[in-house]
């Protein structure tokens, strides 16, 4: 069988400019540096017809990234600043929050998922969940 790969990692010096200027195009409007796509490509120097051709092909691999994203599970106790705490040594521990979504507390216990970030060569997983069952007021911590 001799499939096509989907997906190849190439050297960016070799690649026509247009690509590199796609990935510049499209950080300028993540970044709201520029206001929509005509103005992104008027900034990097391309039609806005090879943007739209490439956008959602063209990705930067970075082979430094190290990341691992992570849903946990919580059970806080309904009393004031336990979620705030939670976030902080999240924040401490280097985590990149990405979700917060909380339920109305049933019995004195919320029911929290946090989506977080964070590097996996600086941080254990289990030293997180370590570090959050440690809180005042954290029932329960657990990956999902």
């Amino acid at each position: 069988m001799n499939e096509k790969p989907q997906y190849l990692i190439v050297n960016a010096d070799i690649l026509p400019d247009v690509f590199r200027k796609v990935i510049e195009a499209k950080q300028l409007l993540s970044k709201a540096q520029a206001k929509n796509s005509s103005e992104a490509c008027r900034i990097v120097g391309i039609s806005r017809s090879a943007f739209y051709k490439y956008k959602d092909n063209v990705k930067v691999y970075d082979e430094k990234d190290n990341s691992q994203l992570s849903t946990l599970y919580f059970k806080l106790s309904d009393e004031p600043g336990v979620l705030s705490r939670v976030l902080q040594k999240l924040y401490e521990m280097g985590a990149n929050i990405l979700t917060v979504n909380q339920n109305i507390p049933v019995d004195s216990v919320a029911v929290v998922t946090v989506s977080i970030r964070f590097d996996s060569t600086r941080v254990d997983p289990e030293e997180i969940l370590r570090n959050l069952t440690a809180i005042y007021g954290v029932v329960s911590v657990k990956r999902i």
